[in-house]
């Protein structure tokens, strides 16, 4: 369930990329020199934020691996990992899409995660924690709702969603600090002849900043709703008891802190209230379980 966190962060770094290869290469001031109108601009804006979204999906694997130092299982050395195999095997079959990559990671926190640009081949990683301190019940229900999410393809849903937010934020951002910026520089008359004047790229930056924010509570709203979809499935693949009682687990360790490169990346978000709810990725484990009972 890390996967919110790993493909944000990507999706992150390869929009600033895109974004410094556009402005190093001068497509940013030849558009506001040719005075290119918004038709174009939302193209532009479409190839960074699409691009940088696909990216991020593409890579989705392999960064899980590289950043949460994954061991993929080809064959197991012992009976946890041909449990864990098979376990996820079961669920793979019963869920309608082909097996995935199976792994483990080294982390003492109980938690798992899902990845991948492709429902027939994704990645299912479990930490140590996990494995260690649940039950086999409770921690099958947590593959399940693992695989729940590759069989929903919320990751792909995902990328959508980033891709068209993606393309809002630079095409306002940059529609938004054109008219800011001449009319900070009094409407000067040369400016399709000169190009943007000092303040444009501060002014995008800053709106993109800005609406970036506004845009990721759209897509952690989504993953909220989200987590109660795969709950309801892990609870189809293992038993709506074990789902409950992971669940409850996991919010018995809630308290425990979390290593900085693991806090957004739990199986459970932290807690919130006020305006931080917005920008949780996870709905509180209470209100999971509650609807879970509500479903019988």
């Amino acid at each position: 369930m890390k996967r919110i966190a790993l493909f944000l962060v990507t999706n992150l770094a390869v929009l600033v990329l895109l974004s410094i290869v556009v402005r190093v290469l001068g497509l940013d001031v030849l558009l506001a020199q040719q005075g290119i109108g918004a038709n174009a601009l939302l193209i532009l804006a479409a190839a960074i934020g699409f691009g940088g979204a696909l990216v991020s999906l593409a890579m989705s694997k392999w960064t899980a691996k590289a950043m949460m130092g994954v061991r993929t299982i080809e064959r197991p050395q012992t009976g946890e990992e041909a449990w864990l195999l098979r376990t996820v095997a079961a669920h793979a079959e019963r869920s309608g899409i082909g097996m995935p990559e199976v792994g483990i990671f080294d982390a003492p926190e109980m938690n798992a995660f899902a990845t991948g640009a492709r429902r027939d081949s994704a990645l299912v990683a479990a930490s140590e924690g996990l494995l260690s301190g649940m039950s086999r019940e409770e921690a099958g229900a947590v593959l399940g709702h693992e695989i729940t999410h590759v069989a929903n393809g919320d990751m792909v849903t995902l990328a959508l969603i980033q891709g068209v937010l993606n393309t809002f934020v630079i095409f306002l951002a940059r529609a938004i600090g054109t008219l800011l910026d001449s009319a900070l520089g009094g409407g000067r008359g040369e400016q399709r002849r000169t190009g943007p004047g000092p303040f444009y790229f501060v002014i995008v930056i800053v709106l993109q900043v800005v609406l970036g924010i506004f845009a990721s509570i759209i897509v952690m709203g989504f993953s909220r709703r989200r987590e109660f979809r795969a709950d309801a499935g892990g609870a189809r693949l293992a038993g709506t008891g074990n789902m409950i009682g992971a669940l409850e687990r996991l919010q018995a360790a809630h308290g425990a802190a979390l290593p900085a490169q693991l806090a957004a990346f739990g199986i459970f978000g932290s807690a919130g209230v006020g305006l931080r709810r917005l920008f949780m990725s996870h709905p509180p484990i209470a209100e999971r379980i509650a609807a879970l009972r509500a479903q019988g």
